[in-house]
């Protein structure tokens, strides 16, 4: 998610002036991250990251980072329960249906409780894992979720799996692409169709993809289109 940051997500963040911010999955370094608590600090933020297991030295993050920084280590949907206020949510954790497509009614349900629905922005929407799922954690899936799947490598010219080659290939990746309940575009479209709340969805495609999700705004819309559009992205 660190290759939008400057054309695409530090815009957002300007436009809305988030002061509560969520990260699900922080990147093996942190890169994000540290952006994030970098923006925190000047504009007087505070951002929570949720990772079940952070790469990244946390210690190091909470000692500078003391006043902006709260980090949850536990699963996604057991943390977002606790969360009690979220302008901007980025989310960049498990990419399958199940987990996104929850952790979406769960953001639905913070809404529900403070009254404003967050800007939602989630990565991966495109190919490999726009319509594939994958697993870092297959134990925390309910089975009747989980797709049969494989540590075996992907290619964009074809469906399944390769025998050999192809990239991520020591993650746990579903053996077929497509179909119902498969992937964090279809988590999201499958999302969209059940809110109560009026959102609009932006999408751009590089760099494995990015969806964002807004409240429908007229004025929001056009600003998120111009944002997308000049991004060169």
């Amino acid at each position: 998610m660190h290759r939008f940051w400057e054309k695409v997500i530090k815009p957002i963040l300007i436009k809305y002036d988030p002061q509560n911010m969520v990260e699900i999955g922080a990147l093996l370094s942190g890169r994000t991250t540290i952006k994030l608590l970098e923006y925190c600090k000047i504009m007087g933020g505070k951002l929570t990251v949720i990772d079940l297991h952070p790469a990244f030295n946390t210690q190091a993050f909470e000692t500078v980072f003391s006043d902006e920084l709260t980090i949850h280590i536990k699963h996604s949907l057991e943390a977002i329960p606790d969360i009690q206020s979220a302008d901007v949510v980025l989310i960049d954790g498990d990419h399958n249906w199940y987990t996104v497509y929850h952790e979406l009614l769960n953001i639905e349900q913070l809404a529900i409780n403070s009254g404003k629905f967050p800007v939602v922005i989630l990565h991966d929407t495109e190919w490999p894992y726009g319509r594939r799922d994958s697993y870092y954690y297959p134990e925390n899936i309910p089975q009747e979720f989980l797709k049969p799947y494989a540590k075996k490598g992907m290619s964009a010219e074809s469906s399944e799996l390769l025998e050999d080659g192809g990239i991520n290939i020591n993650q746990n990746n579903a053996m077929h692409e497509y179909g119902e309940q498969n992937g964090v575009m279809t988590a999201i479209e499958d999302f969209l169709k059940v809110t109560s709340f009026p959102l609009s969805f932006h999408r751009l495609d590089s760099n494995n993809g990015l969806g964002i999700i807004i409240p429908s705004d007229k004025h929001a819309d056009v600003v998120m289109r111009y944002i997308i559009d000049t991004s060169g992205l």
